[in-house]
């Protein structure tokens, strides 16, 4: 299908300084959990990007020197030459589809506990770190900043000699040097470096004009600056520091990659912040510079991406996320396959990986972070061994993504689902208080069946084992969900609540399913990712006194890794939400309960006239079971394999899930593999 002309423009080239971008779409720097260990990981995954028709890929933060060690994280490194090697083979896996590639260089500053170096961190004055490590840093003098200096200019040479097209000098997201220079809450300096935002912003010019006089000539120079901090006077403001800097060195980069910090602003979820949530903060940048601009904002609209190229706003699309949820979302616009886009959901399951140090995911795109160690590519998959028939029972995110990649690969697929709905989980949970994005991954995977001749859904088709076995499919995939326990039993308690029989109990499932709560609420959430503070929001919504029991520190405690743990309390505090930390539930009877601090065993008493457990799920897996015990049966229907996916054998995440139902798809009629099923980057030993 021929793309559509209203979108040519998103199509043109773009000059930045000595280089030239074949598109206006760019994929900004971002972390994904594999960093410096995992160098071909890395690489397959950004050439999987620029294959798919961005035009500049980035690396993550590139750390230039060993006193910026962010360890335990798993960033690029470019401490010295050996490092080259690595980075190299991202470079070349990206010229290989015509496109540039960007390195974005840090040091970290105060940012940099420097664990496994350890040096003493370094910051523009004597200041404590600001996470709770008990460690300061301590202030630069002349000869540090000196040596910082050099150390960017041997960074951006060995850049470089591995291949890089632009080069980045970071001043963005509130961790790195530059940006501590900038910002008066960690700059204290009275000398040239200190005082002004003339002087304040030293450090920046300098690093600045010693990249571009180092690799300038042939690389283009960017900046990524974070324009606004969004923390009032106290913070780096557009109308203070974020229009001071562009009117100083607007001309000097050949590019300004311009967003709001911190990082868990930058990348808001999609529960707090719509797409384009940033434009008002950088919409001004344009107009003080000549040179090209590219922002952020979750976009996945093309009609939106062309409104902020026509408005003067940016001249590159820039995105982390959704280039990760599909890799290949300018080559369908391009190709005027819009209904093929894998929209981001702007959960940020992405940023988990970077925050638990593993390989990143995502939950639209199960290839994500596998593309090398098990050669998953997001749009192509291997043909079916057989001709075989799969029958997949349950058309939640595992069913459905194991029906589309089979009838992708050539299989006869029957998907039955035992309600009058498509989606499972996902269908109920979009209807949540600020997860309607989420139904993206029901609809994408719907509207992708829907163009499959070989895949049929049969809905309000509950099954039983004799009726699967009288069917005559040679293969069951079993992906039947989960559903919320109703008596306490999760992280805390193992055992039952006590007198949680004769509570008014009502789970999750039942929220969900409209039934209604009475009086007051005590919601108490040992599960610690979105479900429990996403209830509390809309029983407190409705009208219900709600107080929120959990045993950890904080509500929500998981979503820390999705970068939302702070708005999630923030909201429930604003909504009047009680919150009742560092405690479990000792009992229950009819308009109580008892309470008991996770440290002191010390109970008080609470009233409540509905109890909300939010603890664990019980697999549904009892249709799996029956078929299972009987192999005989199982010989005589022709069925050859039967295997339960998704919740129904380990509930988990949405992203899970659609994993899990992708792997399935994959790993039908194929041969199993002995030992280790993925590839793995073993250290090499230096002598």
């Amino acid at each position: 299908m021929p793309r559509d002309p209203r979108y040519d423009i998103l199509f043109e080239s773009v000059k930045i300084g000595p280089v030239t971008a074949r598109n206006r779409f760019y994929q900004v720097p971002h972390c994904n959990g594999m960093g410096h260990p995992m160098p071909s990981g890395v690489a397959s995954m950004r050439g999987v990007k620029a294959e798919g028709g961005w035009a500049v890929i980035c690396t993550e933060q590139c750390d230039i020197h060993y006193t910026s060690d962010i360890s335990p994280y798993a960033e690029a490194r470019l401490w010295d030459d050996r490092d080259i090697p690595a980075l190299a083979a991202m470079t070349e896996a990206v010229h290989e589809h015509g496109s540039l590639a960007g390195i974005e260089l840090t040091h970290n500053g105060l940012h940099a506990l420097n664990r496994m170096s350890r040096e003493v961190p370094m910051a523009p004055s004597d200041i404590v770190v600001e996470n709770y490590d008990p460690i300061h840093a301590r202030a630069m003098d002349k000869s540090d900043i000196k040596a910082l200096r050099k150390w960017h200019r041997d960074a951006a040479l060995r850049s470089k000699k591995a291949g890089f097209d632009v080069v980045y000098v970071y001043a963005g997201h509130g961790l790195s040097m530059p940006m501590h220079f900038l910002s008066s809450r960690y700059n204290h300096r009275t000398d040239e470096y200190g005082g002004s935002i003339e002087n304040r912003a030293r450090l920046l010019r300098e690093l600045i004009e010693d990249t571009k006089d180092a690799v300038g000539d042939s690389c283009a120079v960017a900046v990524r600056f974070a324009v606004e901090e969004l923390m009032g006077p106290g913070g780096i403001t557009v109308e203070e520091e974020g229009k001071a800097v562009i009117e100083m060195l607007g001309e000097l980069p050949d590019l300004w990659d311009v967003n709001v910090a911190d990082w868990s602003n930058d990348s808001t979820t999609s529960r707090f912040s719509p797409e384009g949530s940033q434009t008002e903060y950088i919409s001004f940048v344009k107009q003080m510079t000549s040179k090209p601009v590219v922002a952020v904002g979750r976009f996945t609209s093309p009609d939106l991406m062309v409104s902020m190229v026509n408005k003067g706003i940016v001249d590159f699309i820039g995105a982390a996320r959704p280039s990760i949820a599909d890799p290949f979302l300018p080559k369908k616009i391009e190709e005027g396959r819009m209904e093929d886009i894998r929209e981001c959901i702007g959960c940020n399951i992405c940023v988990s990986g970077d925050s638990t140090i593993t390989p990143i995911r995502c939950t639209q795109n199960p290839t994500m972070g596998e593309e090398w160690r098990r050669d998953w590519h997001p749009e192509r998959i291997q043909v079916k061994k057989s001709d075989d028939s799969v029958l997949i029972v349950g058309a939640g995110p595992a069913g459905l993504e194991a029906a589309r990649a089979l009838g992708q690969r050539g299989y006869t697929v029957a998907l039955a689902e035992a309600t009058t709905q498509p989606g499972g989980r996902v269908t109920l949970e979009s209807q949540l208080p600020g997860l309607a994005a989420w139904a993206r991954v029901r609809d994408h995977r719907l509207q992708q069946i829907n163009n499959m001749t070989n895949v049929t859904i049969y809905l309000d088709s509950r099954l039983d084992a004799d009726q699967i076995r009288e069917f005559g499919f040679q293969q069951v995939i079993l992906a039947t969900g989960a559903r919320w326990r109703g008596d306490g039993v999760g992280r805390k308690h193992r055992e039952p609540i006590p007198g949680h029989d004769g509570a008014n109990i009502l789970t999750p499932n039942d929220i969900m399913a409209g039934k209604a709560a009475q009086g007051r609420v005590l919601l108490f959430d040992d599960d610690h990712y979105y479900m429990g503070g996403v209830l509390a929001e809309k029983l407190r919504l409705e009208g219900h006194e709600v107080t929120l029991v959990t045993p950890a520190a904080d509500v929500s405690n998981w979503t820390h890794n999705t970068m939302e743990q702070g708005r999630i309390q923030t909201r429930l505090l604003e909504l009047g939400v009680e919150i009742v930390p560092q405690h479990g539930v000792a009992g229950l009877r009819s308009g109580a309960a008892t309470l008991a601090c996770v440290f002191t065993g010390r109970t008080r008493d609470i009233e409540c006239d509905t109890v909300v457990p939010v603890t664990s799920l019980i697999p549904n897996n009892a249709l799996y079971q029956s078929l299972v015990a009987d192999s005989s049966a199982l010989e005589s229907a022709g069925i050859k394999s039967v295997l339960a996916v998704g919740d129904c054998l380990s509930p988990s995440t949405i992203a899970a899930a659609v994993y899990a139902g992708h792997k399935a798809a994959r790993g039908l009629d194929e041969a199993p593999v002995e030992g280790v099923p993925f590839k793995r980057e073993i250290p090499a030993i230096e002598c």
